[in-house]
């Protein structure tokens, strides 16, 4: 699972980073109340272009929240570091995360919604289907129910799919930094990821953006200008 670096530690300031200046500056333009996602497999590349997407945003004036998860604020940190680091069964884990996103719904996710800034999330609950559910091979049904209880309903308003072949992704995490309790996986594991995430995909066609991340930094860009340009963001 990605450090995220860039977050500046959500768990450092216990309430994600956020960086506002809609008192002055140009007209307020762009998806202010939405909630938005990036999602995909360790190595996808996502964390420079979410500081692209904030930018974009912050210079039109909306508050934007970005926070991450597992994690974004003190005790999902905390729960973060147990879940990266603890060796546990796919139960374990799936409870660890969704105590997490509770108390990152509560605190930080719900509140920013409703004062209109725009959250920019790495990962939410598409990955705990995607990694507990397709990877481990948890009970779905567990985690529809643990969905329900926790979440209330909410859901993102637009996700974006970083996807890309779990061989290339194992290629750039070795590149990139040493690896986590989920980085060590093996490559069929995140093949199964994949697959995890494409079913999400495919049962809510209407909220996902899939990005062929495999291409170059530039195109990648070019794939979220887009989706954004037909959404008027």
């Amino acid at each position: 699972m990605s450090r995220f670096v860039g977050v500046e530690q959500a768990g450092s300031v216990g309430d994600g980073d956020v960086d506002g200046g809609a008192s002055a500056g140009p007209v307020v333009t762009g998806p202010g109340g939405c909630f938005i996602s990036i999602e995909g497999i360790d190595g996808a590349g996502k964390t420079s272009h979410v500081d692209a997407l904030a930018e974009r945003w912050r210079s039109r004036g909306l508050e934007v929240v970005r926070t991450r998860e597992p994690g974004g604020t003190p005790l999902a940190e905390v729960l973060r570091e147990q879940l990266l680091t603890r060796e546990m069964d796919a139960l374990s884990e799936a409870l660890i995360v969704f105590a997490a996103r509770r108390d990152h719904l509560v605190q930080v996710i719900e509140p920013a919604l409703a004062r209109g800034a725009v959250v920019l999330c790495d990962r939410f609950t598409d990955a705990t289907f995607a990694y507990q559910g397709a990877g481990r091979g948890f009970d779905l049904n567990v985690l529809a129910q643990l969905e329900t209880w926790v979440q209330a309903g909410r859901q993102p308003d637009l996700t974006f799919w970083f996807d890309l072949p779990p061989e290339l992704a194992a290629q750039r995490r070795a590149a990139a930094r040493d690896p986590d309790r989920f980085e060590q996986q093996a490559v069929d594991f995140f093949a199964r990821v994949r697959e995890g995430y494409r079913l999400r995909a495919q049962a809510e066609p209407q909220r996902f953006v899939c990005i062929d991340a495999a291409l170059s930094r530039d195109d990648v860009a070019a794939q979220l200008a887009a989706a954004l340009q037909v959404r008027g963001w």
